[in-house]
């Protein structure tokens, strides 16, 4: 099987309120919506992840367990990552490297920009700034996660939340 590697980024949150921190803002109703019609769209293709990890963030772990929810990966499995909470893409490439080749389909869910820089970066394709909830299907051309580095993936598909039907 073809490895890939579905990276999101996490859907539209709440601004933030009196003295709440930034990792502790929530998605919106409409950014709940969007984390559902993702998973649904991914449902519809038959995607499933051996791995989901997400930033441990407030907002993106809901946009992960909105999307797990749909695809019916238990939520309980989802790997909460403090790392990608303002994560460089260093640091993000390094959770890639470190994964077992034995998953297959890993999803990542993250913040912008270092989600719209590791897409071009991996694959040299230029996707601006990836929307709310936005995602890519990246396929590496490498046969092992710890040679996944610049220029070295496919852009399978990219898809706004907006574009999903």
């Amino acid at each position: 099987m073809v490895k890939q590697l579905l990276i999101v980024r996490h859907a539209e949150a709440r601004e933030p309120q009196n003295q709440q921190r930034d990792t502790e803002r929530d998605l919106t109703a409409r950014g709940y919506q969007d984390a559902v019609r993702v998973g649904n769209y991914l449902r519809g293709l038959g995607w499933q992840p051996d791995l989901m990890i997400s930033s441990s963030a407030t907002r993106a772990m809901a946009s992960a367990q909105m999307i797990a929810e749909q695809i019916r990966y238990p939520a309980q499995r989802i790997q909460s990552n403090n790392e990608l909470y303002d994560a460089s893409l260093r640091t993000f490439l390094s959770i890639i490297n470190q994964q077992e080749d034995t998953n297959e389909r890993i999803m990542i869910v993250g913040h912008n920009l270092t989600v719209s820089y590791l897409i071009e970066y991996l694959t040299g394709e230029e996707v601006g700034s990836v929307a709310p909830a936005g995602f890519a299907i990246i396929e590496p051309t490498v046969e092992h996660w710890q040679e996944v580095s610049q220029n070295t993936a496919t852009l399978a598909s990219y898809k706004a939340p907006e574009t999903l039907s």
